[in-house]
């Protein structure tokens, strides 16, 4: 698996989260569960973003795994190349 993460969709996946409950957003762009982690980056640098929301609600993740804001799509997915894949 390469530095980079793969990059899983080029716009974001809207999901509903619980308050104070922890949920793995997949960083490595493999996961079959996304935007969830499954395991899939063992054995390389990545590793889940573990967080929590504190208000329950629709909330938009980041499917192409470069935002600044992670696990929360920031917009970046407009800028990358199509060689970024």
């Amino acid at each position: 698996m390469a530095d980079q993460p793969k990059i899983a969709d080029r716009s974001p996946q809207s999901v509903e989260l619980e308050a104070d409950k922890n949920y793995a957003f997949c960083t490595c762009g493999q996961s079959s569960k996304q935007p969830f982690c499954d395991g899939s980056h063992s054995g390389s640098s990545f590793t889940p973003n573990v967080f929590s929301v504190k208000e329950s609600k629709k909330y938009w993740l980041c499917m192409c795994k470069h935002t600044g804001n992670s696990p929360f799509c920031d917009g970046t997915h407009s800028t990358l190349a199509e060689s970024d894949d």
